[in-house]
């Protein structure tokens, strides 16, 4: 079967919920071990047999979990997707928008820290057209997105915040929060820092929330 990817179900094709502890831990020892390939070297450029040396598993094993590479990228994605799905705001227009932002920029600020391969493969998925997750895109996220992006609109008709694009604001957290996972090796050098500490982030979540809150007037 051709590697070259079109189309797949991101959902559908990830593996089966592991019946056994070894099993488990065999699969998320391969999916870690392939999220550092993809991020790497790319869909096209990933190697199976490098991604069973970094897993430090036969290829065998691989292939007894994921059938080629395909289905391997496809649990990837799907596992990065129910990352993205964690930090999704559940926004209510009875909320309070600045308490609710503010934990969103911090959940989405945390994930860039804690999980930056996710971020940067669904980047370079992303940047390269989205073609093996276009019906995602099409379907489930952009449920997703309208989900919040009303939110946002319901407290600006309450008067809550001021007028501004509900999906320019998401595309402003977005871009602000993942900066720090997709470009990271940028912000170490800017700052002169081989790496970021926990007290880098509480300034970076600090410093986000404070120009995102001002910016819809809820300083």
């Amino acid at each position: 079967m051709s590697e070259i990817m079109s189309e797949v179900n991101i959902l559908e094709n990830r593996p089966n919920q592991p019946v056994g502890r070894i099993r488990q831990k065999n699969q998320l020892r391969i999916i870690a071990a392939a999220e550092e390939e993809f991020v790497t070297f790319g869909f096209k450029g990933a190697s199976m047999k490098r991604i069973a040396e970094r897993a430090e598993l036969p290829r065998a094993n691989i292939h007894y979990y994921f059938k080629n590479k395909v289905d391997l990228y496809a649990a990837v994605l799907g596992d990065i997707v129910e990352v993205w799905n964690s930090t999704v705001a559940d926004i209510n227009p009875e909320d309070d928008p600045k308490e609710t932002l503010t934990g969103y920029i911090r959940a989405k600020v945390l994930s860039a820290k804690n999980n930056p391969n996710a971020s940067r493969i669904f980047a370079s998925e992303i940047i390269h057209g989205a073609p093996h997750i276009s019906q995602y895109l099409k379907q489930d996220y952009r449920v997703a997105i309208l989900n919040i992006t009303n939110g946002f609109q319901s407290w600006i008709d309450q008067g809550k915040m001021d007028a501004i694009d509900p999906m320019h604001l998401l595309f402003m957290i977005w871009g602000s929060t993942q900066h720090y996972a997709d470009f990271g090796v940028q912000v170490r050098a800017a700052m002169d820092k081989d790496s970021l500490d926990d007290d880098d982030f509480e300034r970076i979540i600090a410093s986000i929330t404070h120009i995102i809150l001002k910016g819809v007037g809820l300083n």
